[in-house]
């Protein structure tokens, strides 16, 4: 296929891209106490490598009240400006132009980031349910001084090297809680009217612009809905983009809602491009450029966005976490080897959450650009992998690729290990993507893969390896439960999503980790409208929208999920579990926390809860158990081997964990190789 708008060039003011692909500023934690130090110039230097035309970093503070976190990128003072300086240069040096985000995030700054006694600045003192706090209402003179504070930041990029600069007005940062009126109760100036809401913004953008002059770029990102009851929607929006371009904006970013929002805007749940409509009814209102964002990692989704003149520009960061090469090799045409994006969220969003560094569960070098090497093999060797789930398959491709001689042994039929259940449920469907990626770079990487081969010790010791990489997995954990004879059907989650087992109307699933309660909802789901049904049933009119709605809310199985721990759903990273329970709650799948089962019978669990001190008895009709309680290493072939030559153990069969954590071990086992 040929990508004829993606590569094609566009210039604005005295910008000059060489394609349509913008990489977007996104929190990495990688600036230790403010700087753009080596960690933070290798991630980005290694993405202008590969191809994208113009990277966004950031945000960057450019005040004390604006962003949180030592390794939160400023650009506060001229101290910064040296690696600033010294990063852009890399950027220009590697065929690439890159921009700061100049950001604030008014009252999502959490007070702790504060200097002691003080509060996050706002509009107007509005609880947040985002950071759990309420802000303080700043003054015009407080405002005031964070547009000068914010023009001194643009006027310091400028001098830093930087190609151009971008206003972020959206995600509920707090150029959007000056335009929503549920954030922005303010009876001044700033307050009130549409006139009065939009005033801060279009005064920093006025302060900004004669910071850096007539002819320097600026950019703005907006929110394309903020996605809150009574809060602005695709309409405010373009109304606002409408302002911005006669104020004098270059480039107008649309991405989706606020961080307070119920509609997820990352996660695998949203559709590839689903945001696309938003950037187009900016696009019919401006002339100036415009760009998408939020879940575009696929090339042909990107090309038919273009071609649909529903933007100008693709805007992605997690997409070029993945694989930094994505712009290089969608122009050579090797889609097949793009190392997917599977929308998990769990390196680079959770890790947010705490103040980590990004990492990526589909790129273990990710993040680590600075420390991680892969050269050539000095020595050549012969390796053998055992097992081809994640750890074993990214080993295998890792060590290849250094000029290894590998060969992969996988016991069962197909390659994946746990990744095609992990796969099953509603939203994780791309991990699938990430397993094609896999088997297609191992044929072209020379590994010779057998499925059907179980690794006997003997044939091991015969082989004449120069060692053994054990990616043996795990297995799922069984507990002893209080079952009757001829009692209820037992099955695993691994047998439910797998396929292998269709359990009947009434579920009960023991275990409310994550796993647990994604089970319940790909069971859930089983008994409610499907995308597909739904689609055909809306076009037809088929249905009045209120009956399609109640469908879609009501799933025909009975699920319950019993959990002995306090709380249900503990088992996700931050950030990325909260649809799922969304899902639960809206199905109406019961949920038992704080439970242990006491008996079961041909037809019924039954189990006491505590509730506030007091111990409740309750039977729940049902007609399969379903166990979710872990997994276990699979460690036998290692303590066979161990000591007759070398054996390297990885992934689950080191310990059970995630795809994420298994992917980053082989990354380094192979930097040792």
């Amino acid at each position: 296929m040929i990508f004829e708008r993606l590569f094609a060039p566009l210039r604005t003011k005295n910008l000059t891209l060489k394609n349509r692909i913008i990489m977007t500023a996104f929190q990495t934690n990688f600036a230790k106490d403010g700087k753009a130090g080596a960690r933070f110039r290798e991630f980005y230097w290694k993405r202008a490598e590969g191809g994208a035309a113009l990277l966004i970093v950031g945000g960057a503070r450019f005040d004390r009240y604006g962003a949180a976190g030592h390794d939160f990128l400023s650009i506060e003072n001229d101290s910064f400006l040296p690696e600033l300086q010294l990063f852009t240069a890399g950027v220009h040096q590697r065929g690439a132009k890159t921009a700061i985000q100049l950001y604030h995030a008014g009252r999502y700054t959490k007070e702790k980031n504060l200097p002691a006694g003080e509060k996050a600045l706002a509009p107007s003192a509005v609880y947040s349910t985002y950071t759990r706090e309420v802000a303080k209402e700043a003054s015009v003179e407080e405002l005031q001084e964070v547009i000068r504070r914010w023009a001194e930041g643009a006027d310091r990029a400028k001098r830093a090297g930087f190609d151009a600069v971008e206003i972020v007005g959206s995600a509920g940062y707090l150029i959007s809680q000056f335009l929503s009126p549920l954030t922005n109760q303010r009876t001044d100036q700033y307050g009130g009217s549409w006139e009065n809401r939009t005033r801060f913004p279009l005064e920093v953008l006025a302060a900004v612009r004669k910071a850096v002059g007539p002819d320097f770029p600026i950019l703005f990102r907006i929110a394309g809905n903020d996605f809150m009851p009574g809060s602005n929607t695709n309409r405010e929006a373009v109304a606002f983009a409408r302002l911005l371009e006669a104020a004098g904006v270059d480039m107008i970013s649309v991405t989706g809602g606020w961080h307070e929002t119920r509609v997820p805007q990352l996660p695998g749940e949203v559709p590839p491009g689903c945001f696309a409509y938003l950037a187009a009814a900016v696009k019919e209102a401006v002339s100036v450029p415009v760009v998408v964002s939020n879940r575009i990692n696929d090339p042909v989704v990107a090309e038919e966005i273009l071609a649909m003149e529903q933007a100008d520009c693709i805007g992605m960061s997690r997409t070029l976490v993945a694989d930094p090469d994505w712009p290089r090799k969608t122009a050579c045409g090797q889609l097949s080897a793009i190392r997917p994006c599977v929308a998990c969220n769990q390196g680079c969003l959770a890790n947010t959450f705490f103040g980590r560094p990004v990492c990526c569960l589909a790129n273990g070098e990710a993040g680590y650009e600075d420390e991680v090497e892969l050269p050539p093999a000095e020595h050549p060797k012969k390796l053998l992998v055992v097992g081809g789930g994640p750890a074993g398959l990214e080993a295998a491709l890792r060590l290849a690729q250094k000029g290894h001689q590998v060969t992969l042994w996988e016991a069962g039929d197909h390659l994946g290990g746990h990744l095609p259940v992990a796969a099953a449920p509603p939203g994780k469907g791309d991990f699938l993507h990430l397993l094609t990626y896999w088997e297609h770079m191992l044929r072209e990487n020379g590994v010779q893969v057998e499925t059907g081969r179980r690794a006997e010790e003997s044939a091991i010791l015969a082989g004449g390896f120069d060692g053994v990489v054990l990616a043996t997995g795990s297995q799922p954990r069984t507990i002893p439960l209080p079952a009757e004879a001829g009692s209820l059907p037992i099955y695993m989650a691994e047998e439910v999503l797998s396929g292998k087992r269709i359990p009947g109307k009434r579920v009960v699933i023991v275990g409310g980790g994550a796993v647990g309660c994604e089970t319940a909802e790909f069971l859930a789901r089983q008994g409610a409208l499907s995308p597909e049904q739904l689609y055909f049933l809306a076009i037809h009119r088929a249905e009045q929208p209120e009956v399609l709605a109640e469908k879609l809310d009501h799933s025909a199985r009975e699920i319950a999920i019993v959990e002995v721990a306090p709380k249900i759903g503990s088992g996700f990273d931050p950030g990325c579990g909260w649809p799922v329970l969304d899902d639960l709650k809206r199905l109406g799948v019961t949920q038992y926390p704080s439970s242990q089962i006491t008996k079961i019978s041909s037809d019924t669990v039954s189990l006491v809860q505590q509730v506030d001190g007091t111990e409740v008895l309750r039977e729940l009709p049902c007609d399969a158990l379903v166990l979710s309680v872990g997994y276990v290493a699979d460690q036998e072939l290692y303590h066979r081997l161990e000591g007759k030559l070398p054996v390297y153990l990885l992934g689950d069969a080191s310990k059970p964990r995630r795809v994420l954590d298994a992917v980053h071990e082989a990354v380094l086992l192979a930097a040792r190789l």
